[in-house]
């Protein structure tokens, strides 16, 4: 687990809230924090859809950022800044199968892998984004997480997203 300072907060904000940059990843909790505090959890009550509808959509356990982004940008719009906001991404199966193709860890099973982390939090006037892994196995080997945090940060630099490791 690393975190990156991101050095323009502006220029992620709107990637984030307006583009298609994070649009890869689910949500598994978001809040923001201005007049009230907002928290999302990203969790998708399955009740809600049929299964026709599950199958045709492709849903997951958790909602795609792409669904919830337009909620989460019309709590922070306006003129004032947030006080704070959080967003808890974990990688799609896609993207974890994307990380696995490019990954040095081939000593783990995808199966291995609960979930890859991107926490995105801004509070006290400074942006970071910070990585994170869960495993359904226990190693002493951090090879896995190093891999992870590189890949995050790849995935900024592409992205022209300015990030510095704390």
């Amino acid at each position: 687990m690393i975190a990156f300072r991101i050095e323009d907060i502006r220029g992620l904000t709107q990637k984030l809230f307006l583009g298609t940059e994070f649009d890869q990843f689910l949500v598994k909790e978001a809040q923001v924090v201005t007049f009230n505090r907002f928290i999302m959890d990203g969790r998708i009550h399955p009740g809600f859809y049929s299964q026709e509808e599950q199958e045709l959509l492709g849903l997951e356990d958790f909602s795609a950022w792409k669904t919830l982004r337009p909620i989460c940008f019309s709590l922070i719009k306006g003129k004032k800044l947030p006080e704070s906001f959080r967003v808890d991404l974990m990688a799609s199966r896609g993207l974890t199968d994307d990380f696995f193709r490019e990954s040095q860890a081939g000593f783990l099973q995808r199966e291995q892998v609960r979930g890859l982390y991107l926490q995105i939090r801004y509070e006290e006037g400074k942006l970071q984004c910070i990585t994170g892994t869960s495993l359904a196995v226990f190693t002493l080997d951090k090879t896995f997480d190093s891999e992870w945090d590189g890949y995050v940060g790849r995935f900024l630099k592409a992205r022209e997203i300015p990030a510095i490791k704390e």
